[in-house]
């Protein structure tokens, strides 16, 4: 018999946008338990439902490092009312990810967060106009700064398409601080792709900067679209949720040592 708990997350997420174009809704199972709670084995903290071990896809215990995250799991399963909606449950996503995936392939994941700072959001800009040149360097150049006067990484700044070759010794002083622990890499991954940016997610990772900057930063160019062409209401509900998939991941690097 198909383990429950996997059943739910298998093929998960669907993101509400997919699942339109596809014209189809995501199954979801009923609330099936009373209550979600922490346990303690082996010096983990599990996540248990009614008592029993919630498992990953891979049918795998979901436990986590700090009691602090793994309580947060729980209120995240505790949130669900009549269904269980794993679109609603991006740091039970996330977590799954890391128990399945990150965990026995940190060095891959590694290399796919250092490839992005080949070709990172923050070194391309705008020629034009004038006010959007100047909300990007106001947004994106202290965190520049940061990874120069902190580490010595000095970024080629380039505008517009055309590629900008980064030194080498700048892209390894920048890889050997990504960080190792696989909660904190799949969070700083997860942020990588949601921004475009690894500077953005080691800046955050490194506590040099808020959440809210850190977001506010990888939307700047979005942002002026919309300020001068109005609102996309599509666009917006996309944000919404990678805005909690980020935050879930922002979480997991506030209360992972």
């Amino acid at each position: 018999m198909r383990d429950i708990f996997s059943e739910i997350f298998e093929n998960q997420p669907l993101n509400p946008m997919e699942a339109a174009r596809r014209n189809a809704r995501p199954a979801l199972r009923k609330r099936f338990y009373r209550q979600a709670h922490v346990g303690e084995a082996n010096g983990r903290f599990v996540l248990l439902v009614d008592d029993r071990p919630v498992k990953t896809p891979a049918r795998r215990a979901l436990a986590a490092p700090t009691r602090p995250l793994a309580e947060k799991l729980a209120a995240e399963w505790n949130a669900q009312a009549d269904v269980i909606d794993p679109a609603r449950m991006p740091l039970t996503r996330l977590a799954n990810t890391v128990v399945d995936a990150v965990a026995e392939a940190t060095q891959p994941v590694a290399e796919e967060v250092a490839k992005y700072l080949t070709t990172d959001l923050l070194c391309y800009r705008a020629d034009r106009p004038e006010g959007l040149v100047e909300r990007q360097a106001r947004a994106w150049d202290p965190i520049l700064a940061w990874a120069r006067e902190q580490f010595g990484a000095r970024f080629v700044l380039a505008q517009g398409v055309m590629h900008v070759t980064q030194a080498a010794e700048v892209i390894a002083v920048m890889r050997a601080i990504i960080p190792s622990e696989p909660w904190r890499l799949g969070a700083v991954s997860a942020i990588t792709t949601l921004t475009g940016s690894a500077l953005l997610a080691l800046a955050l990772n490194e506590a040099a900067f808020e959440a809210e900057a850190v977001w506010a930063a990888a939307h700047v160019d979005e942002d002026w679209q919309m300020e001068q062409w109005g609102r996309d209401e599509m666009a917006l509900e996309q944000r919404a949720y990678r805005r909690a998939e980020f935050d879930a991941a922002a979480t997991v690097l506030r209360v992972v040592e």
